[in-house]
């Protein structure tokens, strides 16, 4: 399978887990606990079954790394090349009834993110984007290109974690920053308001995993911005825990 196939694929599984995640929660949500205490739903398993069965069916002999399965203990060898999936990312407040939650789809080879595609169900947008070859959006008013900006004169538009709003390490990472307005928000959704332009900066402090930022960090790359670590070196994936450091998605410079 070719990247350009690949990308295709992912485009079109996140449009159709945004579905699953939909319909499951028009029928109401059931939440249990996983072993760490973090949430899940049958929303998150069913995407996840949908995603991971068409991409093993599609392209086969390529790892698939997946949120769900890795919390079963179900982790397959990496290889060069794998992907990573966040079936329902944002998973809290999809329980709490807000409509910041996604699905995160990416494809990494060795440690470095080529491409991803994120569906923000709730408002119809879905995002893609190959690095070195462009992103783009698509949402009820069409599909088209977009790319990073560069922060415009009246100040940054940073987007932050919702819920780690009061962390006072955003507070020091902010300072002295021409900051005009701050926004806090869930899901991979702070890194499509980056790729997009309507934002500049996305620091984020406290735990996140590979499968959360993988796809979305191909995205902002792709539209022309970065995901580094805060040594400003490039955030990489193969990690043997999968966590990442703490990051900082950033538009143009």
């Amino acid at each position: 399978m070719t990247d350009d196939q690949r990308l295709a694929l992912a485009i079109r599984l996140a449009r159709e887990a945004a579905g699953v995640i939909l319909a499951a929660r028009k029928a109401g949500v059931t939440v249990a606990a996983k072993g760490d205490l973090t949430p899940v739903t049958e929303a998150d398993h069913a995407a996840e079954r949908l995603i991971v069965c068409a991409i093993r069916a599609e392209d086969p002999g390529v790892t698939v790394i997946a949120e769900e399965e890795v919390a079963a203990g179900q982790v397959g060898p990496l290889g060069d090349a794998w992907w990573l999936i966040d079936p329902l990312d944002g998973t809290r407040g999809f329980v709490e009834g807000r409509d910041e939650f996604a699905v995160c789809l990416g494809f990494v080879r060795a440690g470095r993110p080529v491409l991803g595609a994120i569906a923000l169900p709730a408002s119809n947008e879905v995002f893609w984007g190959m690095v070195g070859h462009g992103a783009w959006k698509e949402d009820p008013r069409g599909r088209r290109p977009i790319a990073a900006r560069v922060p415009p004169p009246e100040g940054l538009t940073v987007f932050a974690s919702r819920h780690h709003a009061n962390d006072p390490r955003l507070a020091r990472f902010v300072a002295g920053l021409p900051v005009a307005r701050l926004v806090n928000a869930a899901s991979a959704l702070k890194f499509c308001r980056v790729a997009e332009g309507e934002a500049d900066l996305y620091p984020r402090f406290g735990r996140t995993m590979e499968w959360d930022t993988a796809g979305a960090q191909a995205i902002v790359e792709a539209a022309g911005g970065s995901v580094t670590t805060l040594a400003g070196v490039p955030l990489t994936y193969g990690k043997r825990d999968f966590v990442n450091p703490d990051f900082v998605c950033r538009g143009r410079p």
